[in-house]
């Protein structure tokens, strides 16, 4: 059945987190019949520092402190008021959890950054980024390892009946293989790394998700020259960006690596923009259909199998408001009965 889902960033402050973990459960749960949810923990970025993709992610590293410096989050030796202050969130997060999905049972996923744009956006207590020190980054997939243990455990405290699913979010894995993030002093770039090393890098943080039985997505953005690496790691499923692709969705290399994965049994978690809309023909949905429903075709995949596809908003730049968001939930759920019907026809 075809899905729909989401990656957490909500717009909001600390007031509106029970709201907005509410507002996704109860917008989900409309969904047109035919088509799945899954439900996803909200993030509210606009809180602040700790908040943020990294620095909640950052603050889940087991026995590697964090705090908010000058350039960024960076490694430190002890634990202060930045890495305390991103917990209290992440508490706060899964209070409200508690009480909006009280008694829910089924898939439900919480997205974590992954440990190559962790070790790319962290800076090490010498003042570059942790991505830049083999020994380092190995040591920070271990400890974010451990950190997503802790983070399945206490969502299953707070709902039981979760079946939980992981999301790493890995933007920044193509420019970490290409070697073209800067080094501290902007005058060099980092070295490249190489795919064997991507792989060894994603491996304990997947199978840390696979031993404390939740499934593992690896979202990519538009960059699909790392879906062989995450294949080759073991995750369950990979994300992509579909309309950054190439004109239409379509760029005829990446798709070949999503129908080699797709046949090899993993999902495809297809982000796809927000609708246009047109004042005089309403939202352009037949378009976001086709970002996925073509390539999809030209490639050969069975159109069967269009009902594994679990489908988000791509992240944006901006969070917008609350009701661009509900309006992209409800739209995304009128693309995936239009693919859920194309895998019957």
């Amino acid at each position: 059945m075809t899905t729909v889902s989401g990656h957490g960033p909500w717009p909001g402050d600390e007031r509106d987190v029970l709201e907005a973990q509410q507002v996704v459960l109860g917008d989900l749960s409309e969904v047109p019949t035919g088509v799945d949810a899954l439900p996803f923990l909200v993030q509210l970025p606009e809180r602040g520092p700790g908040a943020d993709a990294i620095g909640r992610s950052a603050a889940l590293l087991t026995g590697m402190p964090v705090e908010l410096g000058p350039h960024g989050w960076k490694l430190t030796d002890r634990a202060g008021m930045d890495e305390r202050r991103a917990d209290t969130f992440r508490r706060e997060d899964l209070g409200a959890l508690a009480i909006a999905a009280y008694g829910y049972e089924g898939r439900l996923t919480v997205e974590v950054t992954g440990p190559w744009t962790l070790a790319a956006e962290l800076w090490s207590l010498r003042g570059d980024r942790v991505l830049g020190d083999a020994g380092a980054r190995h040591d920070l997939a271990l400890a974010l390892a451990e950190g997503v243990r802790r983070l399945v455990a206490e969502v299953r405290e707070q709902v039981p009946g979760a079946e939980l699913v992981v999301q790493l979010a890995e933007p920044l894995l193509g420019q970490v293989h290409a070697g073209v993030l800067p080094t501290f002093s902007g005058y060099s770039r980092l070295r490249a790394v190489r795919g064997p090393e991507i792989v060894e890098g994603l491996e304990p943080v997947l199978a840390a998700v696979r031993d404390v039985g939740a499934r593992s997505v690896v979202h990519l953005g538009a960059t699909w020259v790392g879906v062989p690496p995450v294949a080759l790691a073991g995750a369950d499923a990979l994300g992509l960006d579909v309309a950054a692709l190439g004109p239409g969705g379509w760029n005829e290399r990446a798709w070949e690596l999503v129908a080699r994965a797709v046949e090899r049994g993993m999902g495809l978690w297809a982000g796809l923009p927000p609708v246009r809309v047109s004042q005089c023909a309403g939202p352009a949905l037949g378009e976001l259909v086709s970002l996925v429903g073509e390539p999809w075709r030209r490639v050969g995949l069975p159109a069967a199998d269009l009902d594994a596809v679990t489908l988000l908003a791509a992240p944006r730049q901006r969070l917008g408001s609350v009701d661009d968001h509900r309006a992209e939930i409800g739209n995304l759920g009128r693309v995936a009965e239009a693919l859920a019907e194309r895998a019957t026809a």
